[in-house]
């Protein structure tokens, strides 16, 4: 009788991977609260031929992780409800830890505090190469599975679906329009200026970027909410 796999063992590939496919019969586990990004690692993911899964947030991504266990776990450090560096640590520290771990961030400056947590890589947004998402994860794969994998990966740049950065500004603009907690405007700016980096958005980003800190100013909170309504505003004639 064929035993039954466990659930909580990581799931490494059943079949060889290919130069197509070099992460054929991977899961990936994204823990990322934009649409926009999640999109990108999405097509890059299944044009690699790993399965993914997507949490939004601290909790969700626990509770995956409560029932399966990925090969990969791609976690963004800023997250709505706390810092995915305590997620890496976490995912490393499991009795069956995640094979495979990298932090993800628009900030290079939060490199040192997803590696600190024990991540094995870090991916600075935006993400567009796909060579370049291929190559992060398997350098930090089991050897059995970097040998196995193709040396040559193909290039391409990969664009998301507009509707997902849609989604992303009007999350922006309802956080923006309901809280001005130091939380909230802490959370939403950071988050405003990893999408304008994967737009490459630069008045959004320095808009986001002056809004962000302890106490920013109602005059840059306006200017960062008029600036999110106007591109919503365009994105909606699309």
């Amino acid at each position: 009788m064929t035993p039954m796999p466990d659930a909580m063992s990581p799931s490494l590939p059943a079949g060889p991977p290919t130069w197509l496919r070099p992460l054929f019969g991977l899961t990936v586990l994204v823990v990322e609260d934009s649409r926009f990004v999640s999109e990108a690692l999405r097509l890059m993911c299944v044009r690699s031929g790993a399965r993914i899964r997507r949490a939004d947030c601290l909790r969700a991504a626990r509770r995956h992780l409560q029932t399966y266990r990925p090969a990969v776990l791609i976690v963004d450090i800023g997250l709505p409800d706390g810092s995915g560096a305590g997620l890496i640590a976490e995912a490393k520290a499991l009795p069956q830890p995640v094979p495979a771990v990298l932090g993800l961030s628009g900030d290079p400056a939060r490199a040192a505090e997803a590696l600190g947590a024990g991540a094995d890589a870090f991916l600075p947004k935006p993400v567009e190469s796909l060579a370049r998402f291929q190559q992060a994860v398997l350098c930090v794969l089991p050897a059995e599975v970097r040998r196995a994998a193709p040396m040559a990966l193909e290039d391409d740049t990969i664009t998301p679906d507009p509707l997902a950065l849609r989604d992303d500004l009007s999350h922006a603009a309802d956080v923006l329009a309901r809280r001005r907690d130091a939380a909230a405007t802490g959370y939403v700016a950071q988050f405003v200026a990893g999408l304008a980096r994967a737009c490459h958005d630069e008045d959004l980003e320095t808009a986001a970027e002056a809004a962000a800190g302890q106490s920013p100013s109602r005059a840059a909170l306006s200017q960062l909410s008029g600036l999110v309504q106007a591109r919503l505003d365009r994105a909606a004639v699309f």
